[in-house]
């Protein structure tokens, strides 16, 4: 290996690439994506994203697309570059457009067949008619609520969030599909769109202006955050900054708290147990991802960054 080129020999890892090539040779300053590439021209594979490298000594993928081969001790100790074809790929972005896409076309759609859907049901839950059992205020009020919201998560999948890696696998289209439009879309519209649920209801009380005052300033924070986020990082860039908005000095991942924040509110208003297994189920997720935040800003700022107990609601998680 000289001063002005690199060279690893290649093994497969898990299931075997054909045509793999023995070893590459790699300009000094090349990154992880520039041998993914190369390796992926090689072994014949249309699309370089399918292509996992790994450090042989901890078996560690290696994640930032940018970061320079050079750097990376235990591939440069072994000489040695893991190879693993990690399937058919799909564009991060694509996938949470399709995510969000759920709960707007159910919330959309049940509206649209209450009369149909509903005159099935038993009970409070039957639609009589449009004169006996309509859409009430409070129901188009959490119409607009749920549509907002995930119409601007759509905006920001496509405007404003930039990701570090390029794709995902793509059957994680169908398992990360499924909780939006299970849980946000078709179960939440279900029961805050039938007649005689708990939004059923045409006045608005002080439990309703309160959710729709935490449900604004949720959105609203969150939208700074995200912003804020985004400025951190390069267009096509993989570095990672240090968050100093609207609630990092309470938390790790403010946009998390939020969000749960907002659907705090819209669970004042519904009054939907729907509403409350969603966000719970969320919730368990941000946890997961703020705290591998925390320890993920912990390693790479050092004593630069302060290090937060809680990373995503103050006095709880």
């Amino acid at each position: 290996m000289s001063s002005s080129q690199l060279s690893f020999k290649l093994s497969n890892r898990a299931k075997p690439i054909k045509r793999l090539p023995a070893s590459v040779d790699l300009p000094y300053d090349a990154t992880v994506e520039d041998a993914k590439q190369l390796i992926a021209k090689q072994a014949g594979i249309s699309d370089y994203n399918r292509i996992g490298l790994f450090d042989p000594s901890t078996k560690q993928i290696l994640k930032n697309r940018r970061a320079l081969l050079r750097d990376e001790k235990g591939v440069v100790a072994a000489g040695e570059l893991s190879v693993k074809d990690l399937g058919p790929q799909v564009a991060w972005r694509t996938v949470f457009v399709i995510e969000y896409f759920g709960p707007i076309l159910f919330h959309a759609l049940i509206p649209l067949v209450r009369p149909y859907l509903y005159s099935i049901f038993p009970g409070s839950y039957r639609y009589i008619s449009e004169a006996e059992t309509p859409m009430t205020t409070v129901q188009w009020l959490l119409f607009a609520l749920f549509h907002l919201h995930f119409l601007k998560r759509e905006y920001e999948t496509l405007f404003v969030h930039k990701f570090s890696a390029n794709t995902m696998p793509a059957r994680n289209i169908f398992r990360n599909s499924f909780f939006y439009w299970f849980f946000a879309g078709l179960l939440c519209s279900l029961d805050i769109y039938a007649p005689g649920s708990l939004s059923a209801r045409h006045a608005l009380g002080l439990l309703d202006y309160a959710g729709l005052a935490l449900w604004t300033v949720g959105e609203a924070c969150n939208w700074i955050v995200h912003q804020h986020l985004a400025s951190l990082r390069k267009p096509g860039g993989t570095e990672r900054g240090i968050p100093n908005c609207i609630g990092s000095n309470l938390v790790t991942s403010p946009n998390y708290m939020f969000e749960v924040l907002a659907w705090v509110g819209v669970i004042l208003i519904s009054r939907s147990w729907t509403v409350a297994l969603f966000i719970s189920l969320g919730t368990v997720y941000m946890r997961s991802w703020s705290r591998g935040k925390e320890k993920a800003l912990r390693k790479e700022f050092g004593d630069r960054y302060k290090a937060k107990k809680y990373t995503m609601l103050p006095g709880l998680i």
